[in-house]
């Protein structure tokens, strides 16, 4: 098997679960968002030290905590993460799953679209079209519905935010989601010390697990498992991009919202109205344009690194001596 090939399938894998992980999140439902972000956090800080320990990388994720301009951009990338695992784990509570499906559906777009306003990246008329395709899309669904979908909109623009300051950090993924979840840590911790529902504070039930005062045991291995819930797709992820042309990165990474749709409209048996059926197949229609352009643009950057690196001179001197071959 390829490098490509195992690339494409630690994407497919890393999409599948976040695609999927709405499940997971609805066995949780009644328990409050903030107080499974709380524990999500926790944990993840927990699993993701876990695995910068045993890869003996603990000093990398030192050297970022301990450098003032990247902290500060690392906090904010935190706040921006933490806000979009909120509402996208209070979407699926609330059974608005669909709307959050819509949201990473849009969020590539929004993307696009960031790009041009804080890094003044070029945007072809086709993308251009697509990203105005989205915008009718939202439209129709603010006019049928007769609100705003806030939490599509909220989703991916968080997002591409947390995106664009992960753009400004000189560390690798995996160090910079470590660092991102232990400055959120001492937050989740105040959380859920003072955060209390009718049964008691989160910590408290926590610590009072197994008893009627406290989680079930089933409910606390549950909360435990968003450390690795959330940790291995990113690695998957990780491992991926570097293996797999961005292009195809991209067109893979569909799979996500789809999921989630899927996930809402049949399992879940979220309404799906007719002002959903006009917009969705409009965000469709806006990211196959999209996509359609990106692939050509990947397309002819390969042909044109191909062409220079046919078009090199071989000095005069490497014949004479031998050093360059045909």
């Amino acid at each position: 098997m390829s490098q490509v090939q195992i690339g494409i399938l630690n994407m497919v894998a890393a999409c599948v679960i976040w695609g999927l992980s709405g499940l997971y999140y609805k066995l949780l439902s009644h328990i409050p968002a903030i107080e499974i972000l709380a524990h999500r956090t926790l944990w993840s800080a927990v699993f993701f030290t876990g695995v910068l320990a045993v890869q003996g990388r603990l000093r990398v994720l030192g050297s970022l905590l301990s450098d003032g301009r990247q902290v500060i951009t690392v906090a904010l990338a935190a706040l921006m993460i933490a806000c979009n695992w909120f509402f996208f784990i209070w979407s699926v509570g609330a059974g608005r799953a669909t709307e959050a499906s819509l949201g990473y559906y849009i969020f590539p777009l929004v993307a696009v679209l960031l790009g041009r306003v804080v890094f003044g990246e070029r945007l072809s008329p086709a993308q251009w079209a697509a990203v105005a395709l989205a915008g009718c899309a939202v439209a129709v669904l603010t006019l049928g519905l007769g609100v705003l979908p806030y939490i599509s909109l909220i989703l991916a623009t968080s997002f591409g935010i947390y995106g664009v300051f992960k753009k400004r950090i000189a560390f690798g993924p995996i160090v910079t989601v470590s660092g991102e979840v232990v400055l959120l840590t001492p937050i989740a911790l105040i959380v859920m010390v003072f955060f209390a529902t009718p049964e008691g504070a989160g910590l408290d039930r926590v610590l009072a697990v197994g008893t009627e005062a406290g989680l079930s045991w089933r409910d606390m291995a549950l909360l435990m498992f968003a450390g690795p819930l959330t940790a291995t797709p990113l690695i998957l992820f990780s491992a991926a991009t570097h293996r797999v042309p961005m292009a195809t990165v991209g067109l893979v990474q569909y799979i996500n919202p789809t999921l989630q749709f899927l996930v809402a409209a049949l399992v879940f048996a979220e309404p799906v109205t007719l002002w959903h059926q006009i917009a969705f197949p409009m965000i469709w229609a806006a990211l196959a344009l999209y996509s359609w352009t990106s692939l050509r643009q990947d397309r002819a950057a390969r042909r044109l690194a191909m062409q220079s690196s046919t078009d090199v001179v071989v000095p005069q001197s490497s014949l004479r001596d031998g050093s360059a071959k045909p």
